[in-house]
């Protein structure tokens, strides 16, 4: 398996990767499928954290950070995070998360903000942004809306808002 950087012949694969990580029999084209495509040509992409799993020279799983805002101080929000089918549960996630963490710590970011799953994502150092003081976009979220200190986190807190594509879910 390898890890790196979405390259621009990498889109299609991308998106029918997210489709299909997401699909429910009652809902074949989920959003997160064109979500990819619209922060894609949002102004808060950041190229460098829109990284691929490529596994025998094809795509098996993305994930992307984006430019979001934190009580006025720049922040990441995480998502998607899609691995295809038939490569869940083999490490891709787990990889993928690894090489996107690092690289916004490498990059001097201060926190990564997700909605997700608790019991998937404490193993990467996740924990409810209300403990940090990051409020979320919505209450009923709860615990599933989490946050990651990274190395630059000098405390950060405030209300929390994703890049405006997300605002299209």
């Amino acid at each position: 398996m390898l890890i790196r950087r979405e390259a621009p012949g990498d889109v299609a694969a991308i998106r029918e990767v997210v489709r299909r990580a997401f699909a429910r029999p009652d809902n074949p084209d989920p959003v997160e499928s064109p979500l990819v495509d619209w922060l894609r040509a949002d102004e808060g992409w950041i190229p460098a954290l829109s990284m691929v799993a490529e596994i025998d020279g094809a795509v098996a799983g993305h994930v992307v950070c984006t430019r979001a805002d934190l009580g006025g101080t720049p922040a990441l929000g995480l998502g998607p995070l899609a691995v295809a089918p038939e490569r869940q549960r083999q490490g891709v996630g787990l990889a993928l998360m690894h090489a996107v963490l690092g690289a916004a710590d490498a990059l001097g970011e201060p926190v990564v903000v997700l909605l997700g799953s608790p019991d998937y994502y404490t193993r990467y150092g996740f924990r409810a942004a209300s403990d940090l003081g990051i409020v979320s976009p919505d209450p009923q979220w709860g615990r599933y809306f989490q946050a990651r200190p990274l190395s630059a986190y000098k405390g950060e807190k405030g209300p929390f808002a994703y890049a405006e594509p997300f605002s299209r879910l």
